[in-house]
């Protein structure tokens, strides 16, 4: 018998999917490839692994055993990867792009500290599949993660930004009432975007003005322009407030916020030796990072 971890990964995507097509998608493989890689999966057993319908797939009893492997596989596996970086004394630490050029330079002192850290920026909904795939240790990220084990690190409130002759007229203003024919937002798959849409009690459809902009820094030097309004995190206070001299920021009078938490896999070795101190670094960062923009606005 010569059963491939290829199959194998093949195999719980179509568990998890339940469609050839999407399944394939998920592994970035053609359909017919996956459809052989499980046909010569099922050779290698010796009876079928899947129920092929119309409009549905669905395990076997056979099947269902299989998959039960191979989950366990996937997770030594991504244990196994974990532990030889571990050995290295790499952290691989993903993270979203509205945090990462706040956050980092001012964690970068004691994330040296830390030894090697090698960093990725992606969106939230990458870094956790990457998380999942055991290519990253953990990930900055401020969306609840129910499946991963989640480290607090500090709250970050938002603030409305724009010219100040629009703040002027936006004073004492709720997130409700911003005009949407003035709302700035990032493209969509970023987590501010749909934060600031929820706040705001808006769609994407709603929004009249679609930039496809990927950069909050990108926001904040139209907003400065007088281009519409646009709503900052905390942490990107100071440094997007002195990139744009005219740019100016408002609280309002009911603040929101994102919770930004360090996450990791659940099953995570020695968490206590790299995770643990790694979230204190980020913490103590972040809590700076608030403390001058309270101060200041």
């Amino acid at each position: 018998m010569n059963i491939t971890l290829r199959q194998l990964a093949y195999l719980r995507a179509l568990g998890h999917a339940r469609s050839f097509s999407r399944a394939a998608e998920m592994v970035h493989v053609s359909q017919p490839a996956l459809s052989v890689q499980i046909r010569e999966l099922e050779d290698q057993v010796g009876q079928p692994l899947v129920e092929r319908r119309p409009r549905d797939v669905r395990l076997t009893r056979a099947g269902r055993r299989v998959l039960e492997t191979a989950e366990r596989v996937a997770a030594e596996l991504r244990a196994l990867q974990a532990e030889a970086r571990r050995g290295l004394g790499q952290v691989n630490l993903g993270v979203i792009p509205t945090i990462a050029p706040y956050l980092l330079p001012a964690a970068l002192p004691g994330l040296r500290a830390q030894g090697a850290l090698r960093l990725r920026e992606a969106t939230t909904e990458e870094l956790i599949e990457e998380i999942g795939q055991g290519t990253l240790d953990a990930a900055i990220i401020a969306t609840p993660a129910p499946e991963l084990f989640e480290a607090p690190l500090f709250e970050d409130r938002f603030l409305l930004a724009g010219t100040p002759d629009q703040l002027a007229m936006n004073r004492g203003l709720a997130p409700q009432a911003i005009d949407p024919d003035q709302l700035l937002l990032l493209d969509e798959g970023h987590c501010l975007a749909d934060q600031a849409l929820a706040l705001c009690g808006l769609t994407r459809a709603a929004q009249r003005i679609d930039l496809g902009a990927s950069s909050l820094t990108t926001l904040c030097a139209l907003a400065g322009q007088a281009m519409g309004l646009t709503l900052v995190p905390e942490i990107a206070a100071m440094q997007e407030s002195r990139a744009f001299p005219t740019l100016a920021l408002l609280r309002f009078s009911e603040e929101p916020a994102r919770q930004v938490r360090l996450v990791r896999a659940r099953e995570a070795s020695d968490p206590e030796t790299w995770f643990d101190p790694l979230a204190r670094v980020l913490k103590t960062a972040g809590d700076g990072l608030i403390a001058q923009a309270r101060k200041r606005f």
